[in-house]
Parts: C-alpha cells; sequence; structure tokens
C-alpha cells in the first residue's frame, strides 16, 4: 500500500526520492537529447515561429513531450526516446516534401487562402470557412494598420493563419475601424444611422446600402448601421 502523502514535505516537493547523483545523470540526459534533436531540427530546417503550419505547430507539441519526458524520467530509455524523435521528425520531413511536390496534397494538409475582405466589405462566407468573427477580422486589420475599410481593396487569410492585406490606391468612405465597435469607451465612437434612404454602413461587415428603415443587411444579415467615414489620408500619399 503506497504512502500517504505528507503536504507540504519541502524534501519530497524539491529534491523527490532520487539520489543526488541523479541530477547528474539529468545533465546528460538533457544534453544528449537537446543536441539529438537540435541536429534533426537542422536537417528538416528552420522557419520563424510566424511561419509554422499546422504541421509544424504539431511537431512542435510532439516533440515537446518526447524530449521532456526524456530529459527527466528515469523509466524513459534514451533511445526510446532518440526514436520517437526521429519518426516524429521524419514524418514532417516527408509531409514537407509531398507538399512540394503537390499542392492538392498541400491544401488537404495545410489549408487553402481565404479571401475575408473584398472592395472594403468583410466576406461572410470566408468568415464562416475559418471559423471567424467580423469583430476578429476588424481586429486583424487594425493590425496590419487599417483604420477603415474603405482602405482595403482585398484581404486574405493565408493557409499558415498570417494577413495578407492590399490597399486601395484612392480609399473610398467605409467602416471605420478606429475607434472600433466593441472596444471601450464606447463614448469615443459617433455611431448614429443615418437618414432613411440615404447611404449606411453595416457596423459588421461593411457592406455599404442605401437604407429604408430597420432592415438586415443584405451581406450579413445584421441591422445595425452607421454613416461611412471617410478614411484619414496615409502619411506620404499623394493626393
Amino acid at each position: 500500500m503506497d504512502q500517504p502523502v505528507t503536504p507540504f514535505d519541502f524534501g519530497r516537493m524539491f529534491l523527490g526520492d532520487a539520489p543526488v547523483l541523479f541530477y547528474a545523470e539529468i545533465l546528460v540526459r538533457t544534453v544528449l537529447i537537446y543536441g539529438y534533436t537540435l541536429l534533426l531540427i537542422r536537417w528538416i530546417g528552420g522557419r520563424s515561429v510566424a511561419q509554422l503550419s499546422m504541421v509544424d505547430t504539431l511537431l512542435v507539441i510532439a516533440l515537446g513531450s518526447a524530449v521532456g519526458d526524456a530529459t527527466f524520467y528515469d523509466d524513459v530509455p534514451l533511445l526510446h526516446a532518440m526514436l520517437v524523435i526521429t519518426v516524429i521528425v521524419g514524418m514532417n520531413k516527408l509531409i514537407d516534401t509531398l507538399n512540394e511536390r503537390s499542392s492538392r496534397f498541400k491544401h488537404i494538409i495545410d489549408g487553402r487562402t481565404v479571401a475575408i475582405v473584398s472592395e472594403g466589405r468583410i466576406l461572410p462566407e470566408g468568415l464562416a470557412h475559418r471559423d471567424l468573427s467580423a469583430l476578429e477580422v476588424q481586429a486583424m486589420l487594425r493590425s496590419a494598420g487599417i483604420s477603415n475599410l474603405g482602405e482595403v481593396e482585398a484581404a486574405y487569410l493565408e493557409a499558415g493563419g498570417g494577413l495578407s492585406v492590399f490597399r486601395r490606391a484612392l480609399p473610398l468612405p467605409g467602416l471605420s475601424l478606429v475607434p472600433a465597435y466593441g472596444v471601450l469607451p464606447r463614448s469615443l465612437r459617433q455611431d448614429r444611422p443615418p437618414p432613411r434612404g440615404e447611404t449606411a454602413c453595416c457596423i459588421w461587415c461593411g457592406a455599404i446600402h442605401r437604407v429604408h428603415g430597420d432592415v438586415p443587411c443584405p451581406d450579413c444579415g445584421k441591422r445595425s448601421w452607421t454613416e461611412p467615414a471617410i478614411p484619414r489620408p496615409r502619411p506620404g500619399a499623394s493626393d
């Protein structure tokens, strides 16, 4: 029968039951496993964190478990861990090779680029494809330096998760993203529904229509409208 655990046993918490010499073994294990993993990672080629694909992210997660367990668990043989690491890295290398040779295979593994903004309007079908909300897209556009949807000719969510934005040469009136709907303090925003029959801008997708009463947006189905805002000129932009 296992001995009951004594709460706040600092010897158990910090040292455990292993002999002191086991710390030297942990050091050797860590150096060997880290060095071996580093060699394999160099073999498959490194990417920055911003460039990690779904497969690369899975590689990081799987390696984290395999590498971590082998460094300090005494019942995990090093050769077992090295075999697991080799198989994981080898599978990643194989998938990368197949991605380079077949665009169809790459689309199956990594997905496809999705258009999420077109001509100053957020595309509901693009949001549905990537399970995004309009507020999330607006936040991504602000991170890219976009203050008004009228500045955007097109925006694409890449397979790796990055956002590619193409600006209009001449911005048009559109939905202002600054201050943003849903961002405090709300008092900063000057939203007011335009008069009936006037041009209005949907505060969710940015579509511009002539509004006759409390009608849903033909593009996204929402019923919240505001006046289109004129984009501020960019510094250095030609007149």
